[in-house]
């Protein structure tokens, strides 16, 4: 019997194949979903987190970048451009918010994906980098080439969620948003998580197969 072993969302699919201009996404959460999914990092399934508190819901389609990681490099990065003093990276793959268009329903999947800026959140000290890009082939989100191109208000609502999401009230927000950057820093702080991965993984058992091979829905 030839049974086919699903890839392992964070150590088994590739960042894509021409990181960091294009990359792989892995989507744990939606804008529709009520509470947070993240994956487990030994199994690879998807884990409810915690339910999303108040009206906090995701704006954005919400993931990964795959064989990433948020350890030195990263946090090196981080402290030479926010002037702070950065404990280390939050021992995570690197985030990725991806702008789309079209109605995604569920998490899960893969998709290709265009880096165009990020924002650098440092949380309880650890940095914490968002990137965000737009979901390849988007009729609408394709003319955005950098996070210039977005309107403060749609930075403003991705950075209420995440300085927020976390808060009960009365409670002191543990983050803080030191950095908006553009694409050019976004792609730089992506070499760095690829680095830190290969740092920290680079001799994982897992087989490393192309994100087209893999069980996943690929969008």
């Amino acid at each position: 019997m030839n049974i086919q072993q699903k890839a392992h969302p964070w150590h088994g699919i590739s960042a894509g194949d021409n990181p960091p201009n294009i990359v792989t996404a892995f989507i744990e959460i939606v804008p529709s979903d009520t509470v947070k999914y993240e994956i487990d990092k030994v199994s690879g399934y998807l884990m409810i987190d915690r339910p999303q508190k108040f009206s906090s819901t995701v704006p954005t389609l919400y993931g990964f970048i795959p064989q990433t990681y948020c350890a030195e490099e990263v946090a090196e990065f981080a402290e030479q451009k926010s002037g702070k003093t950065v404990a280390k990276g939050d021992g995570d793959p690197l985030d990725i918010c991806v702008l789309s268009e079209r109605t995604v329903t569920h998490g899960n999947i893969i998709l290709q994906a265009i880096p165009i800026g990020g924002f650098r959140l440092l949380d309880k000290g650890e940095a914490d980098d968002k990137i965000i890009a737009v979901m390849k082939g988007d009729e609408f989100y394709r003319q955005w080439n950098d996070v210039s191109d977005c309107p403060e208000s749609y930075i403003n609502r991705l950075k209420h969620y995440f300085l927020t999401y976390k808060n009960l009230p009365g409670e002191p927000s543990t983050c803080e948003i030191t950095n908006v950057y553009g694409r050019e820093e976004a792609h730089e702080v992506i070499r760095r998580a690829q680095r830190d991965y290969q740092n920290h993984y680079g001799s994982s058992p897992w087989v490393k197969r192309r994100a087209t091979d893999t069980d996943i829905d690929l969008v």
